[in-house]
C-alpha cells in the first residue's frame, strides 16, 4: 500500500468530531447497523438522483465514521465522470480505480492511507473514455470480491443515478445503498423516477438522506 498519508480537508467528522453535525453522522452509522439484521450492509454504494446533493460529502464523513470505530474502511470514487474525493483528501487523481480495471496499475500502487487509522482511500484515477464499461466489466466484479475480503466496510460514491447508468450498473457488487436528497431542491418525481430504477435493480435501498435540512436544531441531514 502506499506509504502517502493524506489529510480530509474540511471534513466535519475530522475536524469536529464531538459536535453536533458530526454525532448526525454517527446516527446514520447506527441507522445502518439496525437496518442490517438480515442483511450485512458490508460494501455500501452512496448515490442520489441529481448532482449537486451532497453525496460526496455524505460518503467521505460516514467513511469516517466507520473507520473511528475501528472498522478497517475503504473508501471508493468511481465517479469517474465528476471526481470530487481526491479533493476532498487532497490526493493527485493520476491513478486510482480505472487504471486498477484496465491493468495499469497494482493495489498497492493506488491505495491512499489517511490520517485517520483504519481509512484508506481509491480515488477515481485517469478519467476513461469509457467509465461504463469498465465498472461493468469482469474486473470491477472481482476487484469488489477482493475488497471484501481485505476490508470491513466499503463505501462507494457513484455518479448520480439520472445522470448515467454508471451507478445502476454498480448494484451486483454492493449490499445496500443510500440515496442522498437536498432539501429544497430535489424533485419528488425525478426522485421516484430514480428510486424505481434502483429497485429494478433489486439492490437494497437502506435509506435516504435529507441533506442540508434547517431546523431548530441546525442539523446537516435528517435520515430515513
Amino acid at each position: 500500500m502506499s506509504e502517502q498519508i493524506t489529510r480530509g480537508r474540511n471534513l466535519i467528522t475530522i475536524v469536529n468530531p464531538n459536535g453536533p453535525i458530526s454525532e448526525q453522522f454517527k446516527t446514520l452509522r447506527t441507522g445502518i447497523h439496525f437496518s442490517s439484521v438480515d442483511t450485512k450492509y458490508q460494501s455500501i454504494m452512496i448515490t442520489s438522483p441529481e448532482p449537486n446533493n451532497g453525496k460526496s460529502t455524505i460518503s467521505a464523513n460516514l467513511a469516517v465514521c466507520y473507520a473511528k470505530q475501528g472498522n478497517r474502511t475503504l473508501l471508493i470514487d468511481a465517479d469517474m465522470r465528476k471526481p470530487t474525493v481526491h479533493r476532498t483528501f487532497d490526493i493527485r487523481v493520476n491513478v486510482g480505480l480505472s487504471n486498477l480495471l484496465t491493468g495499469d496499475m497494482e493495489r498497492s500502487e493506488v491505495f491512499r492511507q489517511t490520517e485517520i487509522d483504519n481509512l484508506v482511500v481509491l480515488t477515481s484515477g485517469t478519467v476513461p473514455p469509457n467509465p461504463n464499461e469498465l465498472l461493468i466489466s469482469k474486473k470491477m466484479e472481482k476487484l469488489m470480491q477482493q475488497f471484501s475480503q481485505e476490508f470491513d466496510q466499503i463505501i462507494i460514491d457513484t455518479p448520480p443515478i439520472l445522470a448515467s447508468s454508471d451507478a445502476l450498473v454498480l448494484t451486483p457488487y454492493v449490499d445496500g445503498t443510500v440515496v442522498v436528497l437536498r432539501s429544497e431542491k430535489s424533485l419528488k418525481d425525478r426522485t421516484k423516477i430514480a428510486v424505481d430504477q434502483l429497485r429494478k435493480t433489486n439492490v437494497p435501498i437502506i435509506g435516504t438522506v435529507l441533506n442540508c435540512v434547517k431546523n431548530r436544531l441546525d442539523n446537516y441531514y435528517d435520515y430515513s
